[in-house]
């Protein structure tokens, strides 16, 4: 089926695409018709990234126009004690470890305080799974935060740590999430979803949760009301078919509570982890995950590009692959870079706004629940 007529790119290279290699594909997303597993396969396998780029731009152009977001905000890392030690991972320190740190909710007020002058919107909160930390600590680092910054929302704990704050709590998921949010809790991110696949699971991080369990804590969230984003850590032992099947699996439940807000492709970094010895992601396969993203997860209205672990360069090439977001000024970040990650921590509005115009695309400052905070023309 052709849609030439409704499609605000040249006739000419729409109908190459439609009677190229991705024919069928590309019919479909013209269309606006679901892809399957062999479609996300075939994508994956086919070498021709312009035509992958191009259709998921499309895709991308329908959910958000030429509005590319952003977001001023800062992370906090409240510690790196960790029963896990995954093997995907650089951060994690047993307590007695060398620079094992667990920040105190005084020093957490301290970094909080330091927020209040910059206007960010979002604190940004993840770390550890430290057994040595009460419940009450968690709900007192919420509380601290929110005294502190009454309006500015709180993203914090990823399915991995809301699964161990329910167990040390005693608590149910349904339960400890409504404590937390009580004690200011807004949104949670999506860290430790990593490769649902068990055999795959097993091998980078065999002390997690599986997939099926960081699947119920974001349902639950939903159902409580939380929204939430979605990650996918690629570039390690995975297969393409892995992938694909991660992403339907996240395509599931978004059909079922409509709860996630963007998907955020993350690229393995592995120095100082146990697979210090793979090379890192290629910028084309960066590129080629968040357009093949773009286009298997049809009901996730945004697609983020990680400048953090993509570098800006190749985050700003990804606004033609799909991403309309580009993350935050985040001002410190520990995880990705202890495992090699050498850009910056931060990244002022005005690189955003420099970087998202020379795409030819208008930035929008943004926050946590993609409410609009002002619109640069």
């Amino acid at each position: 089926m052709s849609a030439t007529v409704i499609i605000p790119y040249h006739p000419r290279i729409v109908s190459d695409l439609e009677h190229g290699p991705l024919g069928e594909i590309s019919g479909k997303v013209f269309a606006g018709r679901r892809l399957n597993r062999e479609d996300g396969i075939k994508l994956w396998q086919s070498a021709d990234l312009l035509s992958i780029g191009f259709l998921s731009d499309f895709a991308r152009r329908k959910k958000a126009g030429d509005d590319v977001y952003f977001i001023n905000n800062t992370h906090i890392n409240h510690t790196n004690v960790c029963r896990n030690l995954c093997e995907l991972c650089a951060f994690g320190r047993k307590p007695s470890a060398s620079g094992a740190y667990t920040l105190t909710l005084e020093k957490i007020a301290e970094k909080a305080a330091q927020a209040r002058n910059l206007g960010v919107t979002e604190v940004h909160i993840v770390g550890g799974l430290n057994e040595e930390l009460p419940f009450r600590y968690y709900v007192e680092m919420l509380r601290t935060v929110k005294e502190i910054l009454p309006d500015v929302h709180i993203q914090a704990f990823d399915a991995v740590e809301i699964d161990f704050i329910s167990e040390i709590s005693g608590l149910s998921l349904e339960e400890a999430l409504l404590r937390l949010k009580e004690a200011g809790l807004g949104s949670l991110p999506g860290g430790g979803a990593e490769i649902f696949n068990p055999a795959v699971r097993n091998r980078i991080c065999s002390r997690k949760i599986d997939g099926a369990r960081w699947l119920k804590v974001h349902e639950t969230a939903h159902r409580l009301g939380f929204r939430s984003n979605a990650t996918m850590l690629y570039g390690h032992v995975e297969s393409l078919e892995d992938r694909v099947d991660h992403l339907l699996r996240l395509r599931e439940l978004q059909d079922q509570t409509g709860g996630f807000m963007s998907f955020i492709p993350l690229a393995f970094h592995p120095q100082n982890t146990a697979f210090a010895h793979l090379t890192k992601t290629s910028g084309y396969a960066d590129l080629k995950t968040l357009a093949v993203s773009r286009l298997m997860l049809d009901n996730f209205d945004h697609i983020k590009a990680f400048w953090i672990m993509l570098t800006p360069r190749v985050a700003q090439i990804a606004l033609s692959f799909g991403v309309d977001d580009l993350d935050g000024t985040v001002r410190e970040e520990r995880i990705v870079h202890d495992a090699g990650a050498d850009t910056a921590q931060f990244q002022p509005a005005e690189t955003f706004l420099r970087m998202i115009r020379e795409a030819g695309r208008r930035p929008v400052e943004r926050d946590t629940l993609y409410n609009v905070i002002r619109v640069h023309g």
